[in-house]
C-alpha cells in the first residue's frame, strides 16, 4: 500500500490568518474589558478620583482613552463591513478615523501633561513611555501612510494594538504604583 503524499497539503505551508471582522470583534471585547478594569481601579482605591493627585488623575484618564478608542476604531471598522459590498478604501477610511482622533487627544494630552509638575513624574519609568511614544508616533505616521498609499488593514490595526498596550501599561501603572500625594489636598 503506498501512500500519496501530493494529495495530503504540507502542514508546513498551512498558514492560518484572521479576517479583520473576527480581529475587530475581539479587539472590542478586549477594550470594553479594559474599560471595566478602570472601574475597578477607581471602586478599590482609597479616596474618590476628585481627590486623586493630578498625574494620577491624567494616569486614568489615559486607561480609559486607551480602552475607548480601540473600541470606537472597533466599531468603526465593523460598521464599514456591514457595508455590501464594504468600500473599497474601507482601511483608508479607517485609517483616516483613526487620525482624526488621535490628533486632538495628542495635543490634550501634550497641554495636560505642561500642566504636571516635574516631581510628578518621578517615578514615570523612561524605559516604558518613549519606547511606547515612538512607537505610538510611528503608528500614526504609519496610519497617514495607509491613507494615502497602503490602504490595508494592518496598518489600522497597529493603531488598535498601541492604544491597547498603553491601556495595559495604564492599568499596571494604577494598580502597583501608591496613590501619588496631592499637595493641594493635604492643604484642605
Amino acid at each position: 500500500m503506498e501512500l500519496d503524499v501530493a494529495a495530503e497539503p504540507a502542514a508546513s505551508t498551512a498558514v492560518i490568518t484572521m479576517e479583520p471582522n473576527e480581529a475587530l470583534g475581539i479587539v472590542a471585547q478586549v477594550a470594553v474589558t479594559l474599560a471595566g478594569f478602570a472601574g475597578v481601579v477607581v471602586v478599590f482605591r482609597p479616596d474618590s478620583v476628585h481627590q486623586w493627585s493630578p498625574v494620577d488623575r491624567f494616569r486614568l484618564r489615559l486607561l480609559l482613552s486607551n480602552s475607548i478608542f480601540p473600541l470606537a476604531y472597533s466599531l468603526f471598522g465593523m460598521l464599514l463591513l456591514t457595508m455590501k459590498p464594504p468600500p473599497e478604501s474601507i482601511w483608508r477610511w479607517c485609517s483616516a478615523f483613526v487620525a482624526s482622533c488621535q490628533i486632538p487627544f495628542a495635543i490634550t494630552s501634550i497641554k495636560i501633561t505642561r500642566t504636571l509638575a516635574a516631581a510628578d513624574f518621578k517615578d514615570v519609568s523612561k524605559g516604558v513611555f518613549y519606547p511606547l511614544f515612538a512607537l505610538a508616533t510611528a503608528v500614526m505616521i504609519l496610519q497617514f501612510y495607509n491613507l494615502a498609499v497602503l490602504n490595508s488593514f494592518w496598518p489600522f490595526f497597529a493603531g488598535i494594538f498601541v492604544h491597547l498596550i498603553g491601556a495595559m501599561a495604564q492599568f499596571v501603572r494604577l494598580v502597583l504604583l501608591l496613590p501619588a500625594k496631592d499637595d493641594s489636598s493635604a492643604r484642605h
